[in-house]
């Protein structure tokens, strides 16, 4: 049964859906930050000073030490931004399920409504036909 609501029902639905594909899309994006920092620790780890040789070694040796931790604090902050945007996401996702539970209840209640006046309408009916079958008798 349609109602007034339904088309918003609808478009609440929808954009539920779509916060719902924001959502995994914002946890993807995490876990791909946490995996990016998880290689750049394992990066880091691998990059051994050099004991000896020239000063130019030990330079770029210093330099690729500090172009790791770069990137290791990098992948920190898109971490930190990552789950910025997943706690947005979700947050936008229970507003959007409020949203669309509040327009499901109105349209279930003005489907109940309707049910309603139909019963009502259909009593009527029925004790009209009742009455014009009681008269039809007395008048035989």
């Amino acid at each position: 049964m349609k109602t007034r609501f339904t088309p918003l029902v609808k478009l609440k639905k929808t954009a539920m859906d779509k916060s719902e594909g924001v959502v995994q899309k914002a946890n993807a994006d995490l876990n791909s930050a946490r995996a990016a920092l998880e290689k750049s620790y394992q990066i880091l780890d691998e990059i051994r000073s050099p004991q000896e040789g020239s000063m130019k070694d030990l330079l770029a040796s210093r330099e690729l030490l500090n172009s790791a931790r770069t990137f290791v604090k990098h992948n920190q902050e898109w971490i930190a931004y990552a789950q910025n945007q997943l706690s947005q996401a979700k947050e936008k996702l229970k507003l959007d399920i409020i949203e669309h539970e509040k327009f499901k209840y109105l349209e279930l209640q003005e489907i109940e409504k309707e049910l309603k006046k139909l019963k009502i309408q259909e009593m009527k009916d029925l004790d009209e036909v009742a009455l014009m079958t009681h008269n039809k008798k007395e008048r035989n």
